[in-house]
């Protein structure tokens, strides 16, 4: 009897941590889902401060061509000569994996780079860490769908 009631507490205390491991995944990744909208928001606005702080140290970007730029590269082309008129994220799916987030979905911009407009339609993985207490940004992917 002392086993069996052994047993059940044991699996109830498991089931907890079970539920608290749950609901803290669900919380990050709805951080994860706030910190996209706040990353395309002060891409769109040039709010650099804003995107260096959200940028981790050794972050890398990939965009469409293949280039690829580390943070102060992708703050120095976001402070250019750069017109954003739209940024939209949709279909995200956020993969949790402990202290890192995998973001994927499709993604819509349309302004003037340079003085020639531009419209792209892409989908990324955007790849999020937790350091201590703060969710950074440490790699993307940008690419434009294979046409049909």
């Amino acid at each position: 009897m002392r086993a069996w009631i052994f047993s059940t507490l044991v699996l109830c205390l498991l089931g907890c941590f079970a539920i608290r491991g749950v609901a803290q995944e669900k919380s990050d990744a709805a951080s994860i889902r706030a910190l996209e909208s706040k990353w395309a928001d002060a891409y769109k606005q040039r709010e650099i401060a804003t995107l260096s702080s959200l940028l981790g140290e050794d972050y890398v970007i990939t965009v469409e061509d293949g280039s690829t730029y580390g943070k102060v590269g992708f703050i120095s082309h976001s402070s250019g000569p750069l017109r954003v008129d739209i940024a939209e994220m949709s279909d995200l799916k956020i993969r949790m994996h402990g202290n890192i987030a995998v973001v994927t979905g499709a993604y819509h911009e349309r302004g003037e780079s340079g003085g020639k407009a531009y419209d792209y339609h892409d989908r990324f993985t955007d790849v999020w860490m937790k350091n201590t207490a703060e969710w950074q940004l440490i790699a993307s992917h940008y690419s434009l769908p294979a046409s049909n």
